[in-house]
């Protein structure tokens, strides 16, 4: 089969089925080109994206900026490793450093490898900085997390799929409820050598679990009394998703053009990953200023595609779309009108419970049991209407177009959701 021949949707589901891994379950679309907030799939059918790759398309697909950065950087240099330095990394550091006011920047390329960086900082400023014994150090997290899904991660996850069968699991983690200050407080008096609390601002994989007003906040300054490092997991949140440029920026003005991006809450670390490269390369990075960021040493930790010129040049490109296009802002105001909208209807409607969410990170929960079909059922309805979205933890379904969206495209997102849910109740 030639590579550029043309393939049906369920040829190319059929050969995923055959030689690959079956480790998704997606939604039976397959889709071959995208632009702004519209994806198509190769028979031509259009699409409006409310799931954004997971966020990781907050600037929309294929935005030219992006891209047009990426061929340039590509067509120069693309590798050096960090045996040597490359002439875009610095400038990408400093740019990043001075839009999220941290000292330092640690390129890396996933989400998950981010956390895992996070997780190293944290124990080896705990060891040096600190004086916790060796091998001592714990860090606590919240329940219902989603970090990612190496080895170490899901040793500290509750979700029994990506759990089950892969220990034994690493030592060193405390899990707490999430959004529950008490609980945390127990945490930090019950147990000794605490060395971070590691915390989404919003639970996105869990459902868009929005903490009450106040809880990054109150928090930090409890990880303060007990000289903790706050952690905030801003891999999905982060970006301008929220209507923030980060999600813990809880009462600055990042809805306002002229906000500075400094955070209300500010993290001792902070993740961030997929929209940091507006979904054109793998690009991630840990954050944080220099008493924590400079435990780390030469041979410490590395990647040979952390910090690779090509990831540099794209981090750039997808921060200056996000602040010139004032995106922040905008994802500010729509979610505004979605949630508005959405809570409207779904007051004569039995077959949604709540409507949550900040920005333009939002879900619906559907009235029905985890284990139903029902949330997915209402997919394929969606998608068959030119929407595509996609259940978490089986009734509820999150929606996260792209921040580049209008008004007008908004407006008729809504009415193709709530006509497909209209259809449902029937």
């Amino acid at each position: 089969m030639a590579v550029l021949e043309q393939l049906t949707s369920q040829q190319a589901i059929d050969l995923e089925n055959k030689y690959g891994a079956h480790n998704y379950h997606p939604l039976p679309v397959v889709l071959s080109r995208g632009e702004g907030v519209f994806v198509w799939d190769v028979e031509g059918k259009k699409y409006y994206d409310f799931l954004s790759a997971y966020s990781a398309v907050n600037q929309g697909h294929c935005h030219p900026s992006i891209v047009g950065a990426m061929i340039s950087q590509a067509q120069t240099l693309t590798l050096t490793s960090r045996a040597f330095y490359n002439d875009m990394l610095g400038k990408f550091e400093k740019y990043a450093t001075e839009t999220f006011k941290f000292d330092k920047l640690l390129p890396m390329n996933t989400g998950a490898e981010a956390v895992e960086t996070a997780v190293k900082i944290c124990r080896k400023w705990a060891y040096e900085k600190k004086g916790i014994p060796e091998n001592q150090a714990k860090i606590i997290v919240c329940e219902n997390n989603f970090h990612g899904r190496t080895t170490t991660i899901i040793s500290f996850s509750n979700d029994p799929v990506a759990r089950k069968n892969f220990g034994p699991y690493t030592q060193g983690f405390i899990k707490i409820e999430y959004d529950n200050l008490e609980a945390l407080k127990i945490a930090l008096q019950e147990n000794d050598n605490v060395a971070g609390f590691l915390v989404e601002p919003i639970q996105g994989e869990a459902g868009v679990y929005v903490p009450s007003e106040g809880y990054l906040k109150a928090a930090k300054a409890i990880c303060e009394e007990h000289n903790v490092l706050f952690i905030a997991d801003e891999v999905q949140t982060g970006i301008a998703r929220t209507g923030r440029l980060l999600a813990t920026c809880g009462n600055c003005s990042c809805s306002d053009k002229h906000c500075s991006g400094a955070p209300d809450v500010k993290p001792d670390i902070l993740i961030l990953g997929k929209a940091l490269s507006g979904g054109a390369y793998p690009v991630s990075a840990v954050l944080a200023n220099n008493e924590i960021m400079d435990v780390i040493r030469p041979g410490n930790h590395g990647s040979t595609f952390g910090g690779n010129p090509i990831a540099a040049a794209v981090g750039i490109a997808a921060l200056e779309v996000i602040k010139d296009e004032e995106l922040a802002s905008n994802a500010y105001k729509l979610g505004e009108i979605f949630r508005s909208e959405l809570n409207k209807f779904i007051t004569n409607c039995d077959l949604v419970n709540a409507v949550r969410g900040k920005g333009l990170l939002n879900a619906i929960l559907i009235n029905d049991t985890e284990d139903s079909s029902t949330a997915w059922d209402i997919c394929i309805a969606l998608s068959d209407n030119g929407l595509l979205a996609k259940p978490t933890h089986g009734n509820i379904i999150r929606f996260a177009p792209p921040l580049v969206m209008t008004e007008e495209q908004l407006m008729d997102c809504i009415s193709i959701i709530t006509r497909t849910l209209s259809e449902f109740k029937k």
